[in-house]
């Protein structure tokens, strides 16, 4: 199940029992492990075209940065770090990225690392993805926020769409700039208009 070709290590496989029924929790509409899967594949694109450093440390931070994930509460990066640290001996260099995806959207290209930056960017590579997969996850997203009034996750979602598009990029590197720029920045502005009400 979460298999990559750049992965230097296996998950043990009583790890890999409780990272599976995780992302199996039944309020999972997108950040489930068909989420992680994509992750992996784009992490093994870095490592075709890039490489990774300290490929071992990323990995674990990509199975483990949606482990624990509740809409609710605003504590689930933290937790999973805290997850992963107790049941796989992550390094520090584990959780400090897991801790970076709490602030996608808030980073410009340049303040964090290289290998953080694609990190982050195979996080969220989704946002370029063609039109009707974008807007599975965006439903998905809105599943995800139920509990949430319509009125208040319309606007919610929509200031957070209007971030990302106020950034000069939405990626954060030249690789994914170079892919999925364009596809990203017309689903968001797409996207945004729909929240809007604009026809």
């Amino acid at each position: 199940m979460f298999a990559a070709r750049h992965a230097p290590l296996t998950i043990a496989p009583e790890i890999e029992r409780v990272l599976a029924a995780a992302y199996s929790e039944p309020h999972r509409a997108y950040h489930n492990a068909t989420h992680i899967t994509d992750v992996l594949r784009w992490f093994d694109v870095v490592g075709d075209e890039v490489g990774w450093h300290d490929a071992a440390a990323v990995y674990l931070a990509v199975v483990f940065h949606d482990v624990i994930y509740d809409p609710r509460r605003s504590d689930n990066e933290a937790r999973s770090a805290q997850l992963a640290r107790e049941l796989a001996h992550a390094p520090e260099r584990t959780t400090e990225l897991i801790l970076l995806t709490a602030r996608h959207g808030a980073l410009e290209p340049g303040a964090i690392d290289p290998g953080a930056a694609h990190f982050l960017d195979c996080d969220t590579a989704i946002l370029g993805a063609p039109p009707a997969e974008f807007d599975a996850y965006d439903a998905a997203i809105a599943a995800e926020y139920g509990h949430v009034p319509a009125d208040a996750f319309r606007a919610g979602r929509g200031a957070f769409l209007a971030r990302m598009l106020a950034h000069p990029h939405i990626f954060l590197t030249e690789l994914f700039r170079a892919r999925l720029e364009r596809a990203a920045r017309a689903n968001l502005e797409r996207t945004r208009a729909r929240y809007a009400g604009v026809p």
